[in-house]
């Protein structure tokens, strides 16, 4: 991913991109950074051209980019939703003669940059077109960042905005902000911008200034619960009320989030590694490696009592009429003596 996009900031162009999966950050990004080099402002009226194959051909987009460029030396076509790459059918079911596809793949004009965008989790592996554009396209597999990735991927975001970060910091900026791209993203250049350009944010900056997700403020408050510091793990629920967050969606990522330490622990008893039980639950891997050192706390019977604890929590809130902020606030007085 990173290579590709310092080709792309070199203006070593392919003819031909294709952006699959289903992290749609990265197939945004790669998007604004082809837009930004490939076109001048001048440029962008006469030669940028977007088209949804769930709505139009690709006979139609194909003849748009075997056009020659205008008053500029690069057209630059964008195909979105290319559902014929999957097994999936299009919303509109348009033909597509993919026969013409894969004469334009073996003969692209030079003038043209064409972008194929499948924003899918899996491709149909099995089809001809499939095949040839994985073998002529410069590929980006949009898929959830590994924490090696992920964290690559910030040490490249904070140097394009002119600054430095220690590995401590990214540490911890992942660990408080998680690991959503956009919310990263919208982090580190309000660090970027506190510090300015040619200084260093730092774990202390970090600390301070970076604004917790709500999953992650569960998982500080079930830190907190599980050492027993009961004022504390309060304070945090209160702030996430003076937040507008609802008691009822509170109490469904705690319970999550002590369902996750359930089935890392039972994960991990049966031999599963980190990237396997982050591809079996669908969940990042470095939410895994967090909820690993928490399931430590607790024993398979504990964290099932607590899960109990939650359903019946959740039960009282559906059923009960009694205040929900009080219920959470029982639940958690009754957790932290489970701890």
């Amino acid at each position: 991913m990173i290579d590709l996009w310092k080709q792309i900031e070199k203006k070593q162009f392919s003819p031909i991109y294709l952006l699959y999966g289903i992290e749609s950050y990265l197939i945004n990004e790669t998007k604004q950074k082809l837009v930004n080099n490939v076109l001048t402002d001048e440029e962008m009226d006469f030669n940028l051209a977007n088209y949804d194959l769930e709505e139009t051909s690709i006979e139609v987009a194909l003849e748009d980019a075997e056009t020659f460029p205008f008053m500029g030396e690069k057209r630059l076509i964008f195909l979105h939703n290319a559902f014929f790459l999957t097994a999936e059918k299009g919303k509109q079911r348009v033909e597509h003669n993919i026969q013409k596809l894969e004469e334009y793949i073996q003969n692209p004009p030079s003038y043209t940059v064409l972008v194929i965008i499948a924003p899918y989790e899996k491709l149909d592996e099995r089809k001809k077109i499939t095949k040839q554009l994985k073998k002529q396209a410069a590929l980006l597999e949009a898929k959830k960042l590994n924490e090696m990735d992920l964290k690559k991927w910030v040490f490249q975001k904070v140097a394009e905005n002119g600054v430095q970060i220690d590995d401590n910091a990214v540490d911890l900026l992942i660990t408080l902000a998680g690991t959503n791209l956009m919310m990263l993203s919208a982090e580190i250049d309000k660090l970027s911008l506190f510090v300015g350009v040619s200084n260093a944010i730092s774990s202390e900056t970090v600390e301070n200034l970076t604004s917790r997700s709500l999953e992650q403020n569960i998982f500080s408050l079930v830190d907190k619960v599980v050492h027993r510091k009961i004022n504390e793990a309060l304070r945090i629920y209160y702030d996430l009320l003076k937040q507008n967050e609802e008691p009822i969606k509170i109490l469904s990522i705690l319970a999550n989030q002590f369902r996750l330490l359930y089935q890392t622990k039972e994960l991990q008893r049966r031999g599963y590694g980190q990237q396997q039980m982050a591809s079996y639950l669908k969940v990042h891997p470095f939410r895994i490696k967090l909820a690993a050192g928490q399931a430590k706390l607790f024993s398979e019977e504990e964290l099932k009592r607590i899960m109990l604890l939650c359903a019946d929590s959740d039960y009282q809130m559906k059923t009960s009429g009694m205040n929900k902020v009080m219920i959470t606030e029982m639940l958690l007085f009754k957790l932290s003596k489970s701890a």
